[in-house]
């Protein structure tokens, strides 16, 4: 794709690194979020504190801020009784996220979020495919007319779910960004490799700025992902936005056991193993990103890491690698990927 009128392509041009925020969940529950409360409705009735959200990103260095709107698809918005207010929600987003964008020191991307529908898609289930495309084209259209810069496709386990997404991203006129969660033996629970993603929607439009990983279980496990994507394709552009630690119940609470100096050796493991794009997702949060950024920033590259490395440095892993699993059972997933 083209640099011209993409910002996205343009800074990836400009910088040989680009850091994306941390989570959006983990932080609305720190501001008062209930469990079971649509973080999408937060857009229209408290847009100061999804403001607060990414300046506090921005503040701490991320060049890409993703709208809140992972559940806004008419699907995932009807559990909450809002399925008529889809292009709304996510029109305000991308607007409450530009606004920050917009006043910031330097250039900051803004990464309209989409997130899975939460349906199954024919056979398996009962959302056929052109269902699927119209649902992320009416979510899309909102996150362009407020000002997304690009749509970012993330927590993906379907690879068919991702076709659909991209092609309505192509269908409204905004470039597109993919990631899938590795979180089943190494594999997405639909069985997709990470090897296998860079195949996934190349054909789509123009294809994909970027592709990669996110969420899925520990720090470790995402960076093997990540061997495993740069691999394949040494050329590509790849994200990574992993988990802060090991999600651990405290009482009826969950704390991530990552650290800010933890995610900050993540960050150049992952810089050294080819990621382009690296950012947080569930757990992190703005002080983890900002040891991120100074981490980044002085780091000098080293040789690529192998498994072991990670391991010491990181933690054991939490699934088997995707090279010595196979392919597990399907299972339904919840709302997930923005922790």
């Amino acid at each position: 794709m083209t640099t011209e009128n993409n910002a996205l392509a343009t800074l990836l041009a400009e910088k040989p690194f680009l850091l994306a925020d941390g989570a959006t969940g983990t932080s609305l529950f720190a501001m008062g979020l209930e469990a079971g409360e649509a973080p999408e409705l937060w857009n229209e009735a408290k847009p100061e504190n999804i403001t607060k959200l990414h300046q506090d990103f921005v503040d701490a260095g991320a060049d890409i801020i993703l709208t809140n709107t992972f559940g806004g698809t008419r699907h995932r918005l009807k559990l909450h009784h809002a399925q008529d207010r889809v292009f709304d929600l996510n029109k305000k987003a991308a607007e409450i996220a530009r606004a920050v964008a917009g006043k910031a020191p330097r250039k900051v991307i803004v990464a309209g979020s989409v997130g899975p529908t939460g349906e199954l898609l024919v056979p398996l289930g009962g959302l056929t495919y052109e269902d699927a495309v119209a649902a992320f084209a009416e979510q899309i259209e909102g996150l362009k007319a407020g000002g997304a810069d690009v749509a970012w496709i993330e927590t993906m386990s379907s690879p068919e779910e991702i076709r659909a997404a991209a092609e309505a991203a192509v269908k409204v006129g905004l470039p597109f960004v993919y990631t899938g969660s590795f979180d089943t033996a190494g594999k997405t629970m639909m069985g997709l490799h990470p090897k296998d993603i860079h195949g996934v929607a190349g054909d789509i439009g123009t294809g994909p700025l970027a592709v990669g990983a996110n969420c899925g279980v520990g720090a470790s496990d995402i960076l093997s992902s990540l061997l495993d994507m740069t691999g394949a394709d040494p050329s590509a552009t790849v994200v990574v936005k992993g988990n802060c630690g090991i999600p651990e119940y405290r009482g009826a609470e969950i704390h991530y056991s990552g650290t800010p100096p933890l995610m900050a050796e993540y960050a150049r493991l992952a810089r050294d193993a080819g990621a382009r794009i690296i950012g947080g997702c569930c757990g992190t949060s703005c002080e983890h990103l900002a040891a991120m950024r100074q981490a980044l920033d002085a780091h000098e590259p080293r040789q690529r890491p192998t498994l072991e490395t990670i391991v010491d440095v990181i933690g054991p892993l939490r699934n088997k690698t995707a090279s010595e699993s196979a392919a597990a059972p399907a299972r339904e997933r919840g709302r997930r990927g923005r922790g």
